[in-house]
């Protein structure tokens, strides 16, 4: 039924499938920056919290009765971190930009988003009028202000944006804040890529820029990635919160978040908090080895290498496996051009990056 569609995939290059990788292989591919994922004590920790209580799965959708003191504990702790008033897990990072966007977005406003935003935000932002979304120039602070200027007649102007965009690995423009503010328009700040990775709190974009919470602020992340477990959150003022809890449909309709995972994500949190000056540490030391060897430096745990086509993308990626390392071979419709996406991240030795950034400057240049 879907042979050609299948063959045109095959022809150009952009081919996906499921795949087991040998546990062997040195893992640069994961989003898992810190290591937590391997972290047998963290895993010991949250089934110990789990063991105090006497329900392991959440049973129903938040509002039924899914939500559990492990949700709550968990929100508290973010908020108390993060500061902002209120807090809600989410299934899924996907979930809480299809929530956010979805929700949010009433006849009359308008959303601005960044052209390289999540590929979740473009899909959510398909489910409202398409003369109610604009977009703007990646990062380009200026663009996003002449454009706010241009439809400031709406009822509510909603930006979107990412901390660290997950593909480039670069950090949102500082004076994308400021725009948005004069504007009074609400800022959802997609963090997955950032908190556990930047500012001097390693809690992301706003900790980075030393930024005070605003009721226009809105942050989400994910539990995948620099927390090592799997699920989501929104942090924001009270009133937002209460808002999504009765029109955001992913947190009225889905069963709530895993309980375990969330457990998981809070020990992770809370070591990672405790600990933050070990993490940032490692991190800087990663990305001065990436800076010394191949003379590039990362705002980021991101690094991509350009590619000149998908076909390379791919040869470069199995030349890599052969030499012991596990990277992602990035190609359309994720990113415009072809990339070698490499995690420097924590769970492995710094000989392992070292070896491996080495074996990336033997790889066919970028024509």
């Amino acid at each position: 039924m879907y042979e050609k569609e299948l063959e045109a995939i095959q022809k150009a290059g952009r081919w996906r499938k499921r795949e087991i990788y040998s546990s062997d292989l040195v893992d640069f591919a994961s989003n898992d920056y810190l290591g937590f994922a391997n972290d047998a004590k963290q895993m010991q920790k949250a089934y110990e919290l789990m063991q105090s209580y006497n329900c392991y799965a959440p049973k129903a959708s938040m509002l039924v009765n899914g939500y559990h003191p492990i949700h709550q504990y968990f929100e508290e702790k973010l908020c108390e971190l993060n500061r902002f008033e209120e807090a809600i897990v989410v299934g899924s990072g996907f979930l809480a930009n299809i929530s956010l966007i979805e929700a949010l977005v009433r006849k009359k406003d308008r959303l601005f988003m960044d052209e390289e935003y999540h590929a979740s935000g473009i899909l959510a932002s398909q489910l409202i009028e398409s003369s109610q979304v604009v977009f703007f120039g990646h990062n380009d602070a200026q663009d996003l202000n002449d454009k706010l200027q241009q439809y400031q007649s709406t009822s509510r102007n909603i930006v979107a944006i990412e901390g660290v965009y997950s593909m480039g690995g670069d950090i949102a423009s500082r004076e994308i804040f400021d725009v948005a503010n004069a504007y009074g328009a609400l800022l959802i700040v997609d963090e997955a890529h950032s908190s556990g990775v930047i500012g001097d709190n390693l809690l992301g974009i706003f900790d980075h820029y030393k930024l005070p919470i605003q009721p226009n602020y809105i942050k989400m992340g994910t539990l995948g990635k620099a927390y090592g477990s799997y699920g989501a959150y929104i942090l924001a003022s009270s009133e937002i919160i209460r808002f999504l809890e009765n029109r955001a449909k992913p947190i009225i309709y889905s069963t709530a978040p895993s309980l375990f995972d969330t457990a998981l994500a809070l020990v992770n949190l809370k070591k990672l908090y405790t600990q933050k000056e070990r993490f940032i540490a490692k991190i800087h030391k990663r990305q001065k080895l990436v800076q010394k060897i191949l003379g590039i430096k990362l705002d980021s745990l991101i690094l991509p290498i350009a590619q000149s086509s998908n076909q390379q993308a791919v040869q470069n990626k199995e030349y890599l496996i052969q030499k012991g390392y596990l990277v992602g071979a990035i190609r359309q419709p994720t990113v415009e051009k072809p990339i070698l996406r490499i995690i420097p991240r924590l769970g492995e030795t710094k000989t392992h990056l070292k070896a491996m950034l080495e074996a990336i400057n033997t790889l066919k240049p970028k024509e």
